[in-house]
Parts: structure tokens; sequence; C-alpha cells
């Protein structure tokens, strides 16, 4: 049997594996260890336990990423720092409607943004943003679509982008110059998202919306609770502007720190076991996109060792440009339903050999596949910050109903990715070093 014809059938196999464990265990991340046992077998490697222990490290740095900012995040929110931004926004914005929803939305991005994970920002904003969009007379299905459209924006926007970041990597390109390239199709697609679902609302007095939301703990306030992320935006602007007047922090520190911050404007003064509780809490609800990371890092291991990988690199590149152009929004996104963040590995990196053998600008280009990537996030059978957002506004209507009130951000958002790709080398200026 040729090389390429064993290559095949491994990948088959490999393929009915995953397929078959999908149905069976309900768990994408179980689903990806199985098919790459199975992958290993059927290519005469046995059980090679080195490289199943070697992939589980292989993204142990995002790993440390997303546990130190998601204890940032939620030590933010415990100590009511969230809440006291919520409260100062509506005290001062109640009147102007739309700025209120502008603000808002941008509060949104904030979580996700600091960890790659939009289920954070749903999480630790969504139901202070839920109150308000209920008290402004926002449909409950709307409502849902608000909290879930912003929180995949969370997750695409810079500095965490998990997609980009697993792209970069497979592709051993750096991840630098994301930022603008990320931030400005978000800032866009969040406005027309924001005006579209925000249409129909209607200000409140002041009294009213502060009435709905969770009660402020004494001591709290917004200089108070502006003050980690004031650390939070020097240490970051000093990472990058002073690198070589200060020691390299690195994003797991920079988050130990701003915790540590947040620790110290508490104005309950928590005892030690309480915060323990907290980092507790926040490991277990890290843990499913943790144990993502390391099945998708013994996955692409497994990949690369049977030839799978290069395989499927070699096959993308034979594809056409129209053809991938043509079908992006609706593959990418149902890869993302099935693979979590696997598909950025298994589809996203051969996808940016594709475009450099053409000369497309490959930062672009891993942009615009993250945006389409997240699209996935409302699909089954994950369905990950969809049905988080769902479950945190306590939406009772159908699955269906919440599909159709995103349906036209949801396509906005596609067809500026689309269009991301399409003219990758026109959207150039945007990337920065």
């Amino acid at each position: 049997m040729s090389t390429y014809a064993a290559t095949s059938w491994t990948l088959a196999a490999m393929v009915a594996a995953f397929a078959l464990s999908s149905w069976r265990l309900k768990s994408p991340e179980l689903s990806m260890v199985v098919t790459a046992v199975v992958g290993a077998l059927v290519a005469g490697l046995g059980v090679p336990a080195g490289l199943l222990v070697e992939g589980m490290f292989t993204f142990l740095d995002l790993a440390f990423i997303f546990i130190t900012a998601c204890i940032f995040m939620n030590a933010y929110s415990e100590v009511g720092a969230m809440n006291a931004l919520v409260r100062a926004l509506v005290t001062r914005l109640h009147r102007r409607k739309w700025l209120l929803l502008l603000v808002l939305g941008l509060l949104m991005l904030v979580p996700g943004a600091l960890t790659g994970a939009g289920v954070v920002s749903v999480l630790v904003v969504g139901g202070l943003v839920a109150a308000v969009l209920r008290l402004m007379g926002l449909a409950e299905q709307r409502v849902a679509a608000f909290v879930f459209m912003l929180g995949i924006l969370s997750a695409v926007a810079p500095p965490i982008n998990v997609w980009a970041m697993l792209m970069a990597a497979g592709a051993n390109m750096p991840y630098v110059g994301f930022d603008l390239v990320l931030l400005v199709p978000v800032l866009v697609v969040a406005v027309v998202t924001i005006l579209y679902l925000g249409w129909g609302a209607v200000p409140q007095s002041k009294e009213a919306i502060l009435a709905g939301l969770p009660p402020l703990p004494a001591g709290m306030s917004w200089w108070r609770a502006a003050i980690p992320l004031a650390v939070l935006v020097a240490l970051a602007v000093a990472s990058r502007y002073a690198a070589f007047a200060i020691p390299t922090l690195g994003f797991p520190l920079i988050f130990g720190i701003c915790a540590l911050a947040t620790v110290a404007i508490d104005p309950l003064r928590r005892p030690l076991s309480r915060w323990l509780e907290v980092v507790h809490d926040t490991v277990e609800q890290v843990f499913p996109l943790v144990a993502t990371m390391v099945s998708v890092g013994v996955l692409v291991n497994i990949l690369a060792a049977t030839g799978v990988r290069g395989l499927i690199a070699i096959s993308f590149v034979a594809l056409p440009i129209a053809g991938i152009y043509a079908t992006s929004l609706a593959v990418c996104p149902l890869a993302q339903g099935s693979l979590g963040f696997g598909s950025a590995v298994i589809l996203g990196t051969p996808l940016i050999f594709v475009f450099n053998a053409v000369g497309a600008n490959v930062t672009v280009v891993a942009a615009a596949f993250s945006f389409l990537f997240a699209l996935g996030d409302c699909l089954p059978p994950s369905r990950i910050v969809g049905r988080t957002a769902i479950e945190t506004v306590g939406y009772r209507g159908s699955y269906a109903s919440f599909l159709r009130a995103t349906a036209v951000p949801w396509v906005f958002m596609g067809l500026v990715s689309v269009g991301m790709l399409v003219f990758a080398n026109r959207l150039a200026w945007l990337v920065r070093y």
C-alpha cells in the first residue's frame, strides 16, 4: 500500500471514530482523544504514550492564560467591581439610550477579550447587562441574542484570540500584529449588532434600572473598581513599549498581579478561605476550556505523527480560492460547533498555508477565520456560548427562536469575515507590529 493510500485510510478511520464518539460520548474533548488513539492504532503506532503526553502540554501556555485571566475576572466580579461599573454607567447615561447600549456592549467585550473565552463575558457581565436591557423594554429573545453576539465578539477581540493563537502556532507564525485587524471589525460588528438588537428599547428612570441590579457592596465605588483595570492596562502597555526596561511578564503573571490588586481593593476584606473558593470555582468553570486545549494538543500531535496533518494541508492547498470564499461561511461555523477550538488547528492552519501560497496577508486571513469560527459557538453539538447565554439571561423560549433573533447580526458578521478574506491584502494596513 502506498504512503498516500495508507494515510488516507488512517484519515478515514479517524473521521469515522470522531463521528461515532461524538454521537455516543457527546463530548468534543473526549472524542478528539479517542480519535487520536484510533488514528495511532490504524497507522501502526500502537498506543504511543509519549506522543499523547507530549500533546497534552502543547498548549499549556494558553491554558495558564485562561486560568489566570478567569481568576482575575471572577475575583473582580466577586468584590462587586463589575456591578459598580454598570451602576456608574446607568447613573450617568440612563437618559441617553443609544450611548448606554453602546457602552454596555463595549463593557461586555472586556472579559472575553482578556481571557479569550466568550463564556466568561456572558457569565461575568451578561446577567447585569440582561437586567438593564430587560428594564429598557427589549424582548427576551433580543436580550439573549444581544448577550450572545457580544459574547462571541469578546472572544475574537484582542489581545487574546484563541483561534488566531492556535492558527499562528500551527503555521509557525508569531502572534503579533493582530490588535487593529481584530479590533476594527469587532467594533464595526458590535455597533451594527447593538443598533439592530437595541431598536425598540426605551429610556428608563435611573431608580428603576438600579433597583433591578444586585445591591452594591458597602464601600465599593467606580474609582475603586477602576484600579485593577488601570493596573492591567499599565502592565500591558509597559510590556509592549518598555520591553527592554522591565522583566518579561507574560499574560499569566499580569493577570495574577491584577487578581492581587482586586483582592487589595475589596472593601469587605474577605478571608483567605473565600478567595480559595473563588480560585476553586474558577478552575471548575474553566476546566472545559483547558480540557479542549489538552485534547486539541493530543489530536494535533497524532495528526502530525501519522502524516494525516500533512495530507489535510496538501488537500486544502489544492482547493480553489473561490470555493473557499463560497463555503467558508457554512463550513467554519459547523466545524467550530463540532470540534470547538480544534477547528482552528484542523481547518484553520491548512487554510493559512493556502492563502499564503497565493500571496494573501496571512495575519488578516487568520483574523478573518477567527471571526468565522466564532460564529459556530451557537451551533450544535456544543453550542457553548449560545447555551450559556440562554441560561444566564433566563430565556424560556425555544432555541430556534433564539437563533432567529441572532440571524441578522450573525450573517452580517459572517459577511464581514468573508470580506476580510477576499480583500486581505487591501486590509494589510490594519496589521501593526
